[in-house]
């Protein structure tokens, strides 16, 4: 059965008063924080993300992997990554689930494979890395991402979630969060939807700043990536 897809709920009304000054003094905080950390990222990185596009571009396809997903508020927005798979990746993932029960398994259970065959060698090498996910500093720019927040989900996801689905939807996805610091595709997906509601109930710039500091050493050690 196919996955129903999202409707936004109606933009609620906003309160007036010093709780919504707050508010909005402390998104201005976020997303100025968020626009001066990715342009110094973006600079800092540009050597590297054209030697990483060169490499990808060998091995045939598209440098770039364009996917929606769903924002703030439930509206999609197209993310970017560096290609990490072959480009007959769908095919080969629908041949191996009607072939490989324990991979079906896995799938349903996590919407990842440890050993996807999709992936290409220089692709395994940028999700170890986390390299694949540089790209998303222009999301980050255009406004449809943060640089933290709940890592952003296809339209399939948005049942995994349940009534937290609603939490998701109030902050900007993000290219790092809590989840990424607390094991990462380590965890169990229900732990994932539980770090996403716990981020977003407890958001503020120092979390954001504290997150942003643990994630540095988790990905120079990899943890839970793959």
């Amino acid at each position: 059965m196919a996955t129903p897809a999202y409707v936004p709920p109606r933009a609620e009304t906003r309160a007036s008063g010093p709780t919504h000054d707050a508010s909005e003094s402390g998104e201005r905080l976020s997303r100025a924080l968020d626009i001066c950390i990715a342009l110094l990222a973006i600079a800092f990185f540009a050597p590297l993300m054209l030697v990483v596009a060169l490499a990808v571009s060998w091995s045939g396809g598209p440098v770039f992997f364009r996917q929606s997903r769903i924002g703030r508020g439930g509206i999609p927005f197209t993310c970017l990554k560096f290609r990490t798979m072959h480009v007959d990746g769908d095919e080969m993932l629908a041949r191996l689930l009607a072939e490989n029960p324990l991979a079906l398994s896995e799938w349903e259970r996590d919407r990842k494979l440890v050993c996807d065959p999709r992936v290409t060698a220089v692709g395994a090498i940028l999700r170890k890395t986390s390299l694949d996910e540089l790209p998303q500093l222009f999301n980050v720019l255009r406004g449809s991402m943060s640089i933290v927040g709940p890592r952003p989900i296809v339209d399939a996801e948005v049942l995994r979630y349940g009534r937290y689905f609603d939490a998701y939807c109030r902050v900007r996805p993000g290219i790092t969060g809590l989840w990424q610091i607390s094991g990462r595709s380590g965890t169990s997906y229900r732990r994932r939807v539980a770090c996403d509601v716990t981020y977003v109930r407890s958001k503020s710039a120092y979390r954001d700043v504290q997150i942003i500091m643990k994630t540095i050493p988790a990905v120079c050690l990899a943890r839970g990536a793959y």
